[in-house]
């Protein structure tokens, strides 16, 4: 595969397959994958730094998350295509840090 296109919605998916050649493989992130976890505060304090613990939490979130990864393994380039918004550009940096790449 030569190119991965990750959007947000399925629906987009299809518009955007429609106009693209077959070296593009899109997947739909479903919206956020990544949360702060529920069943403790998801903050890690000390001397010097706070760090935001996210996860992947769901069966649903975690298929997602692992067909991004397995995708973006065999691909040559990656885009993070989300919306321009805040929401859009929070589940874009999430998506980044779950491939592990540098944004």
């Amino acid at each position: 595969m030569k190119n991965l296109i990750i959007v947000e919605s399925p629906t987009k998916v299809k518009t955007i397959k429609s106009f693209l050649s077959k070296d593009y493989t899109l997947i739909a992130s479903k919206g956020h994958l990544r949360d702060l976890p529920k069943a403790r505060l998801g903050l890690k304090v000390n001397d010097k730094e706070l760090e935001i613990q996210y996860v992947v939490e769901g069966k649903d979130k975690k298929e997602t998350a692992k067909q991004i990864q397995d995708l973006a393994a065999k691909a040559k380039n990656i885009y993070i295509a989300t919306d321009e918004d805040r929401e859009g550009e929070a589940i874009g940096y999430h998506i980044a840090q779950i491939l592990k790449k540098d944004i």
